[in-house]
């Protein structure tokens, strides 16, 4: 009874931010490969921290949040992609969250809610479909088309990750015009990124392929993190390449701590990517 009067209040919580936030769903029509029923997505209950879940996504959509001060927009997009082990989504934590405090500084965020349980297609075609819906619509929130970037946590920042280095495939056919255009981010964003490495050899997942036309990254991990050498992995390729890339790797914080105080890896590294933004974003 208790879990039930919890999912009922998430619930309410969601649909009271879809009405204040403009939604917009990626697929009008069929979505690609997903053969469920479009419908709203199923929270879950929470772990004990105030982490709304969400899963059964099968209805794509993004959430758009407009700079806090128009007159201060830096007339950039950035699609946050939350974590969740691409079994649920973060949504607050590594969602909403994050959201506010890009639209604090200036930003257009936009959270994507991305396919989920163990729907790794799936997900790529919806971050994909996300930049260029954000890029042809980019008049609309007083943003440069070029000036698009994802960040993501966890197995979002795999996502973001893997939207920067195969924008070259064709995953999906397609939809409208907004498909003409180039699914390429302008620069990525990784907040403790997973799944990056190979395991034991150390190097990056064959699925991978970093070239020096891959988007610049910022990237940040901690060393007890059980996932801490996919950043690792990830510079050195970046680097190799030649790619501009900044990497912060602290000894403690762990992992899933989003921008949630009293954490020492969460109190240094949103300054750290505010910084690399501010310049990279002139």
């Amino acid at each position: 009874m208790k879990h039930l009067l919890y999912i009922l209040m998430m619930m309410n919580s969601l649909q009271s931010l879809a009405q204040q936030q403009q939604v917009i769903h990626l697929w009008p029509g069929a979505v690609p490969g997903e053969t469920a029923a479009k419908h709203a997505a199923k929270p879950t209950p929470d772990t004990g921290r105030g982490v709304i879940r969400l899963t059964d996504v099968t209805d794509p959509i993004l959430t758009v949040y407009p700079p806090a001060d128009s007159t201060a927009s830096r007339q950039t997009g950035i699609i946050v992609c939350p974590g969740g082990g691409y079994s649920i989504l973060a949504i607050n934590l590594e969602g909403e969250e994050i959201a506010r405090w890009l639209s604090g500084l200036g930003y257009t965020a936009f959270v994507l809610q991305y396919r989920v349980p163990q729907k790794e297609a799936g997900a790529l075609q919806d971050v994909q479909r996300a930049i260029r819906m954000v890029k042809s619509r980019a008049k609309t929130w007083n943003i440069h088309p070029d000036r698009v970037g994802v960040l993501g946590f966890s197995a979002g920042g795999s996502l973001s990750a893997r939207a920067s280095t195969l924008y070259t495939q064709d995953t999906y056919p397609k939809v409208d015009k907004a498909d003409e255009l180039s699914c390429k981010p302008a620069f990525a964003v990784l907040i403790y990124p997973a799944y990056l490495d190979k395991g034991t050899n150390r190097g990056l997942t064959p699925e991978l392929t970093v070239n020096k036309d891959t988007p610049p990254m910022f990237l940040f991990a901690t060393a007890d993190d059980h996932y801490g050498n996919s950043a690792l992995v990830m510079a050195g390729a970046l680097r190799d390449a030649k790619v501009p890339v900044e990497l912060h790797f602290y000894p403690n914080g762990g992992h899933g701590y989003g921008l949630r105080p009293g954490n020492p890896a969460a109190d240094v590294w949103p300054g750290l990517a505010e910084k690399w933004l501010d310049n990279i974003t002139k």
